[in-house]
């Protein structure tokens, strides 16, 4: 199995966008069916060096997580958090 884990620091003034962005993730985690589990949270403590949302999901395989990024839904939530972030991390690795 694949935990895929994403990371997000967004703009000021976006959390309106920021609460929709989550809630889109949320709903194609549930459409597709390579997306083994899925949980988008919000930081309850910002500080200056943490992130404000954070993506925990699992997949099969490499492939699975590689068919969920190609998806056209996915790329174009991914485009929409594109211009409401100002940085992001991802690390993906085998449970």
């Amino acid at each position: 199995m694949i935990r895929h884990i994403v990371m997000w620091k967004f703009k000021e003034g976006e959390e309106e966008n920021m609460m929709r962005f989550r809630e889109r993730l949320l709903a194609l985690g549930k459409e597709l069916p390579e997306v083994r589990s899925m949980e988008v949270g919000i930081n309850i403590r910002p500080s200056e060096r943490s992130y404000d949302a954070v993506l925990v999901s699992e997949f099969a395989s490499m492939e699975d997580l590689a068919s969920y990024q190609q998806n056209p839904r996915h790329l174009e939530i991914s485009a929409f958090c594109k211009s409401i972030r100002t940085a992001s991390a991802a690390v993906d690795y085998e449970v």
